[in-house]
């Protein structure tokens, strides 16, 4: 590829919260940003579509490009195409509670599929002698049942497939980085929601059906653990803690966390205030939403990423849940006024057509 100009980054799961997110940051810092997506025959990209270009009409500051974690010659192919100078493994199987449900195929993508990466990684840097800085997404689900508060030296213990095939990752890419010398930080970061999260995570379950309530467009809310402690931030702000990982002059793990913790039902309750509701006319206990293995509490210590890293959350949790309500509200009024005017709700996550 010729005519560079800054950097050149490339994602795996893009297309989810934290990809859009980090698309946008490295975008407005100049970078050209390629991206991983999973072949379907749906395309899954509307976190990002306001980022893209239709490469035949100006040169793309985003590209994206075929690829996946559980297919390693995909993943060669990619890095040797795209020839990176940072890479964010973002991509997994990310949803805790259907890590129970799929465990082989978590372990395969989260885990294994990380060392695909790795092995790709330290091919093409063997190869070209180029010096990339690759970073790999860990999470809280790691320390599972340790107490908190959790840091970098907090002995793991994860209490679900994805929990254990995320360590699996950590430790393999702190492996390579000491058997090859390869420039490889692991961001363990705590729980981080926006209103791109996924609405079968709990947070954005809770405010999409509270905000769908508000205007008579669903009865109940069904959830199973009101008792589990959170550190919840801004996936926007957990993002650039990422960037600042890669631009240290040495590789690291840093924890990312804001340092105090809610429970889910405190989510819950500050949620259904935003609206007017008392939340406990309409919320009701589901078993089927417990883990076969809970974890309890969760409260992350980011102490040396503010430290090393001068990295600091801007987004506290009264606004986290206040900006997720706000962006639901607007979906369900959308949704209101076109029941009203006898239209079919609109189905969403539909794609745009695009080139990759």
């Amino acid at each position: 590829m010729s005519g560079r100009v800054g950097k050149r980054a490339l994602i795996t799961g893009i297309t989810g919260q934290d990809g859009s997110y980090l698309t946008e940051l490295l975008v407005s810092k100049g970078y050209e940003v390629h991206g991983v997506l999973r072949r379907a025959s749906l395309f899954n990209t509307d976190r990002i579509d306001h980022l893209y270009h239709d490469p035949h009409q100006v040169r793309p500051s985003v590209l994206l490009h075929y690829g996946d974690l559980a297919d390693g010659a995909s993943l060669r192919h990619v890095l040797e195409t795209v020839q990176p100078d940072e890479i964010y493994n973002l991509g997994a199987q990310s949803h805790v509670r259907v890590s129970f449900q799929i465990p082989e195929y978590t372990a395969d993508v989260a885990g294994l599929g990380t060392l695909r990466m790795l092995e790709a990684l330290r091919e093409h840097a063997e190869r070209s002698g180029r010096h990339v800085r690759y970073y790999q997404a860990g999470s809280s689900e790691m320390f599972g049942a340790a107490a908190p508060p959790q840091s970098e030296n907090t002995p793991f213990h994860p209490r679900s497939p994805y929990g254990v095939s995320k360590a699996a990752a950590h430790w393999y890419s702190i492996n390579y980085r000491e058997a090859y010398g390869l420039f490889i930080c692991n961001g363990i970061l705590f729980n981080h929601e926006s209103p791109r999260r996924g609405e079968t995570f709990v947070t954005r379950k809770v405010t999409r059906a509270a905000t769908r309530i508000k205007l008579g467009l669903q009865d109940k809310l069904y959830l199973g653990n009101l008792d589990a402690r959170r550190d919840w931030g801004f996936a926007g702000d957990y993002v650039a803690a990422m960037w600042l990982m890669l631009q240290h002059e040495v590789p690291d793990d840093f924890v990312i966390a804001t340092g105090t913790s809610h429970t889910v039902r405190e989510f819950v309750e500050l949620t259904f205030d935003q609206v007017g509701l008392d939340w406990s006319k309409y919320v009701e206990f589901d078993p089927r939403y417990l883990r076969p293995a809970e974890v309890d509490f969760l409260e992350g210590d980011a102490s040396k990423a503010r430290s090393i890293l001068r990295w600091e959350p801007t987004v506290g949790f009264n606004e986290l849940v206040r900006m997720m309500v706000e962006s639901d509200l607007e979906l369900a009024r959308q949704e209101r006024t076109l029941i009203n005017a006898g239209h079919n709700a609109p189905e969403r996550g539909r794609a745009t057509v695009r080139q990759v």
